[in-house]
């Protein structure tokens, strides 16, 4: 115990004995600079100084452009610009497939493999229009089998756990 306490006592000395910082000019040994410190107030000061360090560089790139030149980051008007040209380009794709139809149609009428009667714009722009397949949605044998599987083992979890319970009322 006493070698700890001496221990501490060195430690609290040594950290709190007070030196002197001369800054001295040296032709003419006048002091320019002097200051009292201790080893508390230096190790103090330089970890405040450390942490705003830290914090003002953090807010620099966090707060700043800087951070687009950080991977993964990417500025908002690039994300903005990237999605108004998807926009851009969708509505371009659908307007170029409209356009090739009506074409077509119009070159069906002029070589006279349509008969002008039924040629009507409307019903060219409709046919431009992607119709969604029909999906088959039911159940196979192997499905079927395995949701028997399941619910067979769900009933005899089901029974073993209202036996459990009936034990544990008793």
């Amino acid at each position: 115990m006493s070698g700890k306490r001496l221990k501490r006592k060195k430690l609290h000395s040594k950290l709190f004995t007070k030196n002197r910082l001369v800054i001295l000019n040296e032709d003419t040994f006048e002091e320019t600079f002097s200051l009292k410190l201790t080893l508390m107030n230096v190790f103090v000061v330089a970890s405040i100084g450390a942490i705003l360090l830290i914090l003002i560089t953090t807010f620099i790139i966090a707060f700043t452009p800087l951070r687009e030149f950080i991977p993964g980051y990417s500025s908002s008007k690039l994300k903005r610009d990237a999605t108004e040209l998807a926009l851009k380009s969708d509505s371009l794709t659908t307007a170029l497939k409209k356009n090739e139809a009506y074409i077509l149609s119009i070159q069906k009428v002029l070589n006279g493999e349509l008969e002008y009667a039924k040629f009507n714009k409307d019903s060219i722009l409709d046919s431009t229009d992607e119709i969604p397949t029909q999906v088959e949605l039911e159940a196979s044998k192997k499905e079927m089998e395995l949701r028997e599987q399941v619910a067979k083992e769900d009933k005899k979890e089901q029974a073993v756990s209202t036996k459990e319970n009936k034990k544990k009322s008793k």
